[in-house]
């Protein structure tokens, strides 16, 4: 089992930064693969950015590469997302999720963490 619970979600003017963090705790294989996912009322989930944390190797979506960053610090068990620049096709719930995913997949662009664990959200809402 593995629990996640996301935080710092807010409301932002366009330009402004916010920090997500994901505390996570539980069974450290099915938290090799971690990431951050957002959906926006009336769109498909999408993943935002990901991290295979043995490897440190990472993935972003082309919408926020250059203006997202995610982190991990394992010392305290939580992912970060630092978003700088917001936009407003940013405002949507950001989930954090993981799953024992294989590196490569991982990072591919492709996962989904369907069969995974998510937390339950933290709402980003970016007004221009």
């Amino acid at each position: 089992q593995v629990q996640l619970e996301e935080s710092g979600g807010g409301s932002v003017q366009a330009g402004g930064s916010l920090r997500l963090s994901c505390a996570h705790s539980g069974d450290s294989y099915h938290r090799s693969c971690m990431g951050w996912f957002r959906q926006a009322p009336g769109k498909e989930r999408e993943a935002v950015a990901v991290i295979y944390s043995d490897f440190y190797r990472t993935y972003y979506a082309d919408s926020v590469k250059g203006r997202f960053t995610i982190s991990q610090d394992n010392a305290k068990n939580t992912l970060y997302l630092q978003m700088n620049d917001l936009k407003p096709e940013d405002t949507a719930m950001y989930y954090c999720a993981a799953d024992s995913t294989a590196f490569s997949y991982c990072t591919s662009g492709h996962w989904s963490a369907d069969s995974g664990y998510w937390g339950q959200g933290t709402q980003v809402t970016v007004s221009s």
